[in-house]
C-alpha cells in the first residue's frame, strides 16, 4: 500500500465511527519519520479508543498491521503508527493543549 492509499483508508475508518475535525497534514518535507499526520477528535475517552481501535483493526484485516498503537490505556490521546501515516486521535482538551497542527505547520514565510 502506498501513502495515499493508507491515508485515504485511515480517513475512511475514522469517518466510519464519526471522528470530528479530521485534518491530514503532509509532513514529508519536515521529517523523515513519516509522510502524513492525521489528527482527529473523539468526544470521550471511549470514543477516542474506539476510533483508534477501528483504524488498527481495519488495517489488520487488510494484512497491513500497524507498527504500534500507543496511549490506548488512557484514552485522551491514542496514536496509531502506520509507518508513512501516523494517526493521532485525541479528546478536544488534549488536541487544544498540544496543538499539533501548529507544531507541524513548519516555519512561516519569514522563517519563524
Amino acid at each position: 500500500m502506498n501513502t495515499e492509499e493508507i491515508k485515504e483508508l485511515a480517513l475512511e475508518f475514522l469517518d466510519d465511527l464519526k471522528a470530528r475535525d479530521v485534518v491530514s497534514l503532509d509532513v514529508s518535507q519536515l521529517t523523515d519519520v513519516t509522510d502524513t499526520l492525521i489528527i482527529a477528535t473523539g468526544t470521550s475517552a471511549r470514543h477516542v479508543k474506539s476510533l483508534a481501535d477501528n483504524v488498527a483493526m481495519e488495517f489488520k484485516k487488510r494484512d497491513y498491521a500497524p507498527l504500534g498503537v500507543e496511549g490506548g490505556n488512557v484514552g485522551d490521546w491514542v496514536l496509531v503508527d502506520l509507518d508513512s501515516v501516523v494517526v493521532h486521535v485525541m479528546q478536544e482538551e488534549a488536541r487544544e493543549l498540544y496543538d499539533l497542527e501548529r507544531l507541524w505547520a513548519g516555519p512561516g514565510p519569514d522563517g519563524e
